[in-house]
């Protein structure tokens, strides 16, 4: 697919100038457009009910982590339900990335279907401010067709909205099977295939995605011999840098990685193996591994407690995820350009 000059410079505002790893073109980027999942976790904290929170809570925390983590990020991901107000706090010549879905799955049918925020548009989101669009779509290539052709047709339809107004398309993919644990062993082994499967669908042309949002291939916790090992082993480090390699072999757009809820030292250490077996990824959008032991300290303490604990763990966090995208590949290679003003 031909990238046209209003996708170059989106792309461009999301990756790395000069910094903060050290070489340009890597999408180091923040990831805060958690929705229901930061307001359960707040109010579990807090021990309340979540009807019981106040969107404005959900915004001041948004806020703290734009204004202390995005001076060490390329890019922050916001949604524009409760993250707009942050807006003013990204740090100058950080980019930004809106998210255009609805937060969590319609679970009413089978087949965890998404839906688009109904007051938003990719116009809109531009308007607000974004330099690129982001969705996340829950997708099994095991589901049965008529569940996927649904994704699939949604996945155009947005593609196409993008490439009308010429803004780079981020899509994110979590993969699933019904009935499993994703998190747990029976999953594990299943897992590479999915995320290697829904890699080469989302790389054709149809569908208009500029960037790959994806999941590390494995579970670091069933690789054996890994820091993050839990005692049941499904890959042994070298199988784990195989799956890595398939991967990312078919590929036909940059990629980059999403941390999935792990911690930090589990995400960090996944980068490590993808870097140790040549992966060709493009960089990150890493959220929670970055900043959610801070979401206790946010619902006890209070908005000042969280900064102080992002200006020291946080910033640590991140520049720990940071050190490992040195062996990040600059996005326009995937074009075979040595600079993203070469990219034809």
């Amino acid at each position: 697919m031909k990238l046209t000059e209003g996708k170059r410079k989106g792309l461009e505002a999301v990756a790395t100038k000069n910094g903060p790893v050290g070489k340009v073109g890597v999408i180091a980027a923040a990831a805060m457009d958690q929705r229901g999942s930061l307001l359960q976790a707040i109010a579990q904290n807090r021990g309340v009910d979540k009807s019981q929170m106040k969107p404005e809570d959900m915004t001041e925390f948004k806020a703290a982590v734009a204004r202390v983590l995005s001076p060490y990020a390329s890019a922050i991901l916001l949604d524009p339900e409760y993250s707009l107000p942050a807006l003013p706090h990204v740090s100058k010549g950080t980019g930004v990335l809106l998210a255009y879905e609805k937060s969590g799955y319609d679970n009413t049918q089978p087949g965890r279907l998404p839906d688009l925020l109904p007051t938003w548009s990719v116009r809109r989101l531009i308007e607000a401010g974004a330099n690129c669009i982001k969705i996340l779509l829950y997708y099994a290539p095991s589901e049965p067709k008529e569940i996927n052709d649904q994704k699939h047709a949604y996945v155009e339809r947005i593609g196409s909205e993008c490439v009308d107004l010429d803004v780079p398309f981020f899509l994110e993919f979590i993969g699933y099977e019904a009935g499993l644990d994703e998190k747990g062993p029976d999953y594990a082994p299943k897992k590479p295939e999915a995320v290697r499967k829904s890699m080469e669908e989302f790389s054709q042309d149809r569908y208009g995605v500029d960037v790959l949002k994806v999941e590390v291939p494995i579970n670091m916790k069933f690789v054996e011999g890994a820091a993050s090992f839990k005692g049941t082993k499904v890959w042994t480090k070298q199988q784990a840098k195989d799956e890595f390699k398939k991967a990312a072999a078919v590929a036909r757009r940059p990629f980059i990685y999403l941390s999935a809820g792990v911690s930090n030292d589990e995400f960090t250490e996944a980068l490590e193996l993808a870097a140790e077996a040549g992966v060709n990824f493009s960089g990150v959008l890493c959220g929670r591994a970055t900043w959610k032991e801070g979401i206790p300290v946010y619902a006890k303490q209070g908005v000042k407690a969280l900064e102080d604990w992002l200006s020291d763990q946080g910033v640590k966090n991140i520049q720990a995820v940071n050190e490992r995208l040195k062996a990040a590949t600059p996005w326009f290679a995937f074009y075979g350009a040595e600079s993203a003003a070469a990219v034809r």
